[in-house]
């Protein structure tokens, strides 16, 4: 079986959905008025969805195009996206959908977890619509594809995809089950709001000119649902999350590996839930630890912000006593005021009782590391970086600026190429302590360090540095 992809472009183009005609299918909405003249030029499909995704029909509405452009291209753009990525490797490997299915309970944690939390969606889509709320449908339909599907399942399996064949390889073929299962569901949940996209997706995924209008709605399977495992992924993808932002406030690239971050529990359950996705966060982030210390360590400094707004309704007069007692409690204090949820103060003779959502509890950086505080999660990035991690920081940048090269030169992903790198004193040390890794990333044949100056040379930036190779096919 081949999946389109050519045609299929069309789709991102500019919002509208061709045939394989080059007819478009989305034009027009009815005998609706546009005067904003966002159908023709986005198509019916981004506008329903941003209409639905943003309120309830029932609901006045304030028209924004640029809505409509971020709905095309952060919803359907990243569907899009997904579906490519998958077609490319699928007609690579002849994936045929028609295979034996791997046992689900066989299948990689990875693996469990996208499929536990599509029959979640499946569940609160379903539920949603009966209950008239196809906002809140949309918008779990756009969260999955977005925050996991994409930015998290494809991501983290990249590499399941790319090497090796399909024949006897029940891995790889468990990722391709999985994730042509997910695209076809979510063609068939968004359906409702948009007709076409979903049926152009749900044609080319089965290869048939059955519409998907004709299919059965998505049924959950709720022997598939794992709640603990959704729990432990949330709390990988909210470090995850954490680190990234603190790497952006620094300007460390994730390229570039760091030694640590630290990470203190408050409880064995937080610490048991950590350890069993320890090894998916490392590589996420980059680091090469996570070190995992008691609340009350105190390696990290907690101070507490109260929030007047919520407090002054509460407590008036004493207000101001309560916020500044708040200030002041140490660290023992402020860390079972974290766990418990509240904690009891005596002002002038009057009992407080302040929730931790009255107050911001914040961690301060501390010499050498950044730190972030998102409710009972604490995270501090270790920012120190030696000269080894610089030296595979550059490794990395090479396989990146290789990469470009080989997508410039429209090389197929199979092939294998000839690198050569012209000496320079900031990349012969990533080169000779890095070359096996280098090579297995980029397909390498030989890489050699050598002065290349000749016509088709080319200049890989690197923030200051300009590193000269050629690229050339094996």
């Amino acid at each position: 079986m081949v999946f389109d992809n050519v045609a299929y472009k069309s789709v991102i183009s500019n919002g509208l959905v061709l045939d394989k005609n080059g007819n478009k299918m989305s034009k027009r909405l009815g005998n609706a008025v546009d005067p904003f003249g966002a159908i023709e030029k986005y198509g019916t499909d981004p506008l329903r969805w941003y209409m639905i995704s943003n309120s309830s029909p029932w609901d006045n509405l304030k028209f924004d195009e640029a809505g409509v452009v971020e709905v095309s291209r952060k919803f359907f753009g990243t569907l899009y996206n997904t579906y490519s990525f998958f077609a490319l490797y699928a007609n690579v490997d002849g994936f045929d959908p028609a295979a034996p299915q791997v046992p689900v309970d066989r299948r990689p944690e990875i693996d469990r977890w996208i499929i536990s939390l599509l029959n979640t969606l499946i569940d609160d889509v379903k539920r949603n619509l009966d209950d008239y709320e196809p906002t809140r449908a949309a918008r779990a339909i756009s969260d999955f594809v977005g925050d996991h599907l994409s930015n998290w399942y494809v991501r983290l399996n990249r590499k399941r995809f790319w090497g090796g064949s399909l024949d006897n390889n029940d891995d790889k073929l468990a990722a391709y089950q999985t994730l042509y299962h997910c695209l076809k569901t979510v063609a068939l949940l968004m359906a409702p709001v948009s007709p076409f996209f979903s049926d152009r997706l749900y044609r080319d995924l089965t290869g048939s000119n059955d519409s998907v209008h004709l299919a059965l709605y998505p049924e959950v399977d709720t022997a598939v649902i794992d709640k603990q495992l959704e729990a432990r992924m949330q709390v990988a993808q909210d470090i995850t999350s954490m680190v990234l932002a603190l790497r952006r406030k620094q300007n460390l690239k994730v390229r570039q590996p760091l030694m640590a971050i630290m990470v203190p529990v408050l409880d064995d359950t937080q610490r048991a839930n950590i350890e069993a996705v320890a090894d998916l966060i490392k590589n996420e982030v980059n680091v090469k630890e996570i070190k995992l210390v008691g609340g009350d360590a105190g390696i990290l400094v907690k101070r507490v912000k109260p929030d007047f707004k919520k407090l002054g309704p509460k407590y008036g007069k004493i207000m101001k006593a309560l916020a500044a007692e708040l200030t002041t409690l140490p660290q023992p204090a402020i860390i079972e005021f974290e766990k418990a949820g509240t904690i009891t103060l005596n002002i002038a003779g009057q009992e407080a009782v302040v929730d931790k959502t009255d107050v911001e509890i914040i961690s301060e950086d501390i010499p050498g590391w950044l730190v972030a505080n998102d409710g009972n999660l604490t995270v501090a990035l270790d920012i120190t970086l030696t000269d080894e991690l610089v030296c595979e920081g550059m490794a990395r940048e090479l396989v990146n600026r290789i990469q470009n090269i080989r997508k410039k030169k429209n090389f197929d992903i199979t092939d294998r190429v000839i690198v050569k790198i012209n000496p320079d004193e900031r990349v012969i040390g990533a080169v000779n302590n890095f070359s096996d890794y280098i090579a297995a990333q980029v397909l390498a044949a030989s890489l050699e360090v050598v002065e290349v100056d000749h016509d088709d040379t080319i200049d890989a930036e690197k923030d200051d540095l300009k590193v000269k190779m050629t690229v050339d096919k094996a």
